[in-house]
């Protein structure tokens, strides 16, 4: 058995990549069939430690990117586009899956108009409340679709709404459940104030860590503040951190990180009140699954058609408020921290009115749904 996972330029596109093929594993060892082999195809392997603890082979795709502003690079990109195409062509042909996955993206593209032109079964996964183009064209020839918001139902042909289920966002294992104490006792966070966990996306948001950073004597006056910047930002986020903290008695209030782990994730989240985050589908779901409020941040329209589609529906339950970048001051984001953070009551009713949102089995029912195709093909897996 064989199965490629296409997609994968971003976190919210990988992350839930790898949460499928851990529920195929699981799904795999109960039935005592054959392990499949599994590859992800993308530019790039974003994370080559989660591929090689999740035994996937990464195989290298060329991809060209479709840019939603005027732009010269929109021209050469539909070449490599193409190579993209013969690539996988000659990839797929090799490898001979018995079902290709897609998480959608710039990145899915060559590799699901190989596997259309090679007659392979492919599954699409659109996490976003208005799907992305890749998915829309992928949609019309895939066998089934996955989505994760109601509303992106319409926005699908008609001839395919026979096939769309909404499914949640597969999120993975070490991150869908949280750990209460390991925050505290890693971090030494003060217990009986409220704790602000802070996400910026998987690079991080420039934007959020400025206003962070106006913020913060506001921030730390009533709160823990824990919070990630993306890598390329840490080190001028750290040093300009000292000097607005700089003799502030609450500053080691403040704890800030390049990138957590899973691990730190499902700590910083246990000890969490409230997060302050971006608007990623799969962001949104890890916090309906930890049941915390959240202030969502969305990457403005004009950059990313999706984030604020997805703020606005998650927020319409009342687990979440939307801050929109151009309104976003040092000010309104502390007030708003404030105001949920130190009352209990909104922080448990915000928390339990998101809990439906997110599906916890999103992961094993597409796992199933793979596994159902790929034997369809190969019908003697068993090992037992």
């Amino acid at each position: 058995m064989k199965i490629v996972f296409a997609g994968g330029g971003t976190g919210g596109h990988f992350y839930p990549i790898i949460a499928i093929a851990e529920a195929v594993r699981d799904v795999v060892r109960e039935r005592h069939l054959i392990e499949p082999k599994m590859y992800f195809m993308a530019p790039k392997p974003f994370d080559p430690e989660a591929l090689f603890e999740n035994e996937i082979t990464f195989v290298a795709c060329p991809a060209g990117k479709m840019r939603r502003y005027v732009s010269f690079q929109n021209f050469t990109d539909l070449f490599i586009t193409a190579g993209g195409v013969i690539s996988a062509l000659i990839t797929l042909f090799r490898i001979t899956p018995d079902v290709v996955i897609s998480k959608g993206g710039y990145t899915s593209v060559p590799i699901t108009i190989a596997a259309n032109i090679l007659g392979l079964p492919v599954i699409i996964h659109e996490s976003d409340a208005k799907p992305g183009r890749a998915n829309l064209l992928a949609a019309k020839h895939a066998a089934r679709i996955a989505v994760a918001f109601d509303s992106a139902r319409e926005y699908f042909p008609k001839k395919v709404q026979d096939r769309i289920a909404r499914i949640g966002i597969p999120i993975r294992k070490e991150v869908a459940f949280i750990d209460p104490e390991g925050a505290y006792q890693e971090l030494g966070l003060e217990r009986d104030i409220p704790t602000i966990l802070i996400f910026g996306g998987s690079s991080g948001s420039a934007k959020i860590n400025e206003v962070v950073l106006s913020a913060l004597p506001d921030l730390i006056s009533f709160a823990n503040v824990i919070h990630q910047t993306g890598k390329d930002l840490f080190v001028e986020v750290e040093s300009t951190s000292k000097v607005v903290l700089g003799g502030s008695a609450n500053g080691s209030r403040y704890h800030v990180f390049p990138y957590l782990s899973a691990l730190s994730i499902r700590r910083a989240a246990g000890a969490a009140t409230i997060v302050i985050s971006r608007a990623g589908a799969t962001a949104i779901s890890e916090i309906s699954l930890w049941r915390k409020p959240a202030i969502l941040i969305p990457i403005p329209e004009a950059v990313s058609h999706d984030q604020r589609t997805n703020a606005y529906a998650y927020a319409h339950t009342g687990a979440a408020v939307v801050l929109e970048e151009s309104n976003l001051t040092q000010h309104v984001l502390a007030s708003e921290a404030r105001r949920i953070a130190t009352d209990p009551a909104l922080v448990a009713s915000m928390g339990a009115k998101g809990a439906d949102f997110a599906n916890p089995d999103a992961a094993r029912m597409i796992a199933e749904e793979v596994l159902s195709i790929a034997l369809s093909h190969e019908p003697e897996q068993s090992i037992s």
